[in-house]
């Protein structure tokens, strides 16, 4: 790759990846730090992109690993990120319309997913939490996890259905 300026890409990509690294943690300051260390990986290999038209895919690919891992790391030190929000909810100053007892239900289901997605493999994870959290469409996960659309849909169709029979597993118990 020719020269590219760091500092412009820095400040072109920063704050989308700061959102999505936020949307992993669920922590304003850890996105930052997983931020700082996407691009301290991104700059180490800047030389090894091609296309610069993918420089934002290529990024939020690097800042999504790097979440996961983070995420990996914090749950073996027994550490969960909590948002201020979810504070806010345990503490019963719920502002959005939603009552304690739902809140509450809400969490434990989103607690208990999140555990049952500890089961499926780390790609079958990345492509779920892609198409699900965010929203994306199958070949823009495809673009940017570097996968053709065809291996996204079988692996969302794989994990779907491995999260259907732990829940089975769980609902029989």
């Amino acid at each position: 790759m020719n020269s590219v300026d760091f500092n412009q890409v820095y400040s072109t990509y920063a704050k989308r990846l700061h959102g999505l690294a936020y949307k992993y943690t669920k922590d304003w300051l850890w996105a930052e730090d997983i931020v700082q260390e996407s691009f301290i990986k991104a700059f180490k290999k800047i030389d090894t992109i091609e296309d610069t038209g993918k420089l934002g895919a290529w990024l939020s690919a690097i800042t999504a690993r790097t979440a996961i891992d983070f995420l990996r790391s914090e749950k073996r030190n027994k550490r969960i990120p909590v948002d201020i929000t979810d504070i806010e909810l345990m503490m019963g100053n719920d502002h959005n319309g939603i009552n304690t007892e739902e809140a509450v239900g809400i969490r434990l289901f989103q607690e208990d997913l999140g555990r049952s997605m500890e089961h499926l493999s780390k790609e079958f994870q990345e492509v779920l939490i892609l198409k699900v959290t965010y929203g994306l469409k199958e070949n823009e996960i495809a673009s940017l996890l570097d996968l053709k659309a065809a291996t996204v849909k079988t692996r969302l169709y794989r994990a779907r259905k491995q999260l259907k029979q732990v829940f089975a597993v769980k609902e029989s118990a």
